[in-house]
C-alpha cells in the first residue's frame, strides 16, 4: 500500500527577510525559523507514526528536518535522505544549493543519508541545467519523479521537507499560489496525501486528505483537478517571465 505523504515547507530562511536576502548562496534557518521548527515539532500530530524523512539537499530544508522531526529521528533511529529532486524551482543564489563536499562538512556528525548525491545524476544537483534547470518542463519533470519514487517506497508514514514552489509542483495544487511571496504555502506549514492514479496517464499523484484539506481551506470548495491543470498551464506560461522580469527589477542573477 502506497504511503501517506506529510509535505512541509522549510522554516524562515535569512533569503525570506528581503528581496536583498535572494542574493545569498544556500541560506540558514534564522533565530525565528529555528523556533518555528520547535513549534513544528511540539504540534506535529504524526510523530510516532513517521518512519522516514525525506529533504531537499538545501541547506534550510535539512536543517527543518533535523529540528523538527528530531523525536521520530532519534527514537527510530532514522536518517534524513537527501533527495535533489525536491530542490526550489529558481536558480536565484538563495534556491541553489551547496556542493555535496561542503554540505557533509556543515552536516558532520548529524544523521543524513548522501547515497544518492553521489551518484552520477545528483552530482550535477545544484548546477541548474539540463534535468536540474529551472525550466518549467524541468520542475515538472523533477516533481513527476519523486511523485514516482515516494509512491514506491515501502514506508507507511513519510514526511517530505522541500520548498514552497516546489511543493505546487510535487502535489499539483496551485490554489493560492501568489498569496504569500508567490508560494501558497506557509513557512513550516504541513499537509498530508496520499497517493491517487492519474485518470489518464497512470501515474501516481497526490491526494489532500480531507482532515488536512479542512483545515486550510474549511468549508471552501476545493478546485477540481481541471482547474489544477489549467492554474497549473497559465503559471507555467508566466513562470520564465516572471523570473526575467524580478532579476532585472532587483538586479539579482541566477547563479550558474
Amino acid at each position: 500500500m502506497p504511503p501517506i505523504i506529510h509535505c512541509v515547507r522549510h522554516a524562515e530562511g535569512f533569503h525570506n527577510l528581503n528581496v536583498a536576502a535572494h542574493a545569498l548562496h544556500d541560506p540558514l534557518l534564522t533565530a525565528k525559523g529555528e523556533e518555528q521548527c520547535k513549534t513544528l515539532q511540539s504540534t506535529f500530530p504524526s510523530m510516532d507514526h513517521v518512519d522516514a524523512v525525506i529533504a531537499s539537499p538545501m541547506k534550510r530544508t535539512i536543517w527543518t528536518a533535523l529540528l523538527s522531526f528530531a523525536p521520530a529521528i532519534k527514537s527510530k533511529q532514522l536518517k534524513v535522505y537527501a533527495l535533489p529532486e525536491l530542490q526550489e524551482t529558481s536558480d536565484l543564489p538563495c534556491d541553489t544549493g551547496s556542493k555535496i563536499s561542503d554540505l557533509e562538512a556543515e552536516f558532520k556528525g548529524q544523521p543524513i543519508d548522501w547515497s544518492y548525491m553521489h551518484t552520477p545524476p545528483a552530482k550535477a544537483w545544484n548546477v541548474k541545467s539540463g534535468k536540474w534547470s529551472a525550466t518549467a518542463s524541468a520542475v515538472d519533470d523533477r516533481a513527476r519523479i519523486a511523485r514516482e519514487w515516494l509512491y514506491s517506497r515501502p514506508e507507511k508514514e513519510i514526511v517530505v521537507v522541500t520548498h514552497g514552489g516546489f511543493l505546487h509542483y510535487l502535489t499539483e495544487d496551485w490554489m493560492d499560489k501568489h498569496s504569500t511571496a508567490g508560494k501558497g504555502w506557509r513557512n513550516t506549514e504541513c499537509r498530508s496525501y496520499t497517493f491517487g492514479k492519474n485518470p489518464k496517464s497512470g501515474r501516481p499523484i497526490l491526494l489532500e486528505t480531507s482532515q488536512s484539506l479542512a483545515k486550510r481551506v474549511g468549508n471552501d470548495t476545493p478546485l477540481s483537478r481541471e482547474e489544477q491543470t489549467n492554474l497549473h498551464r497559465v503559471n507555467t506560461k508566466q513562470k520564465a517571465a516572471e523570473e526575467k522580469a524580478y532579476q532585472k527589477a532587483t538586479g539579482i542573477q541566477a547563479k550558474v
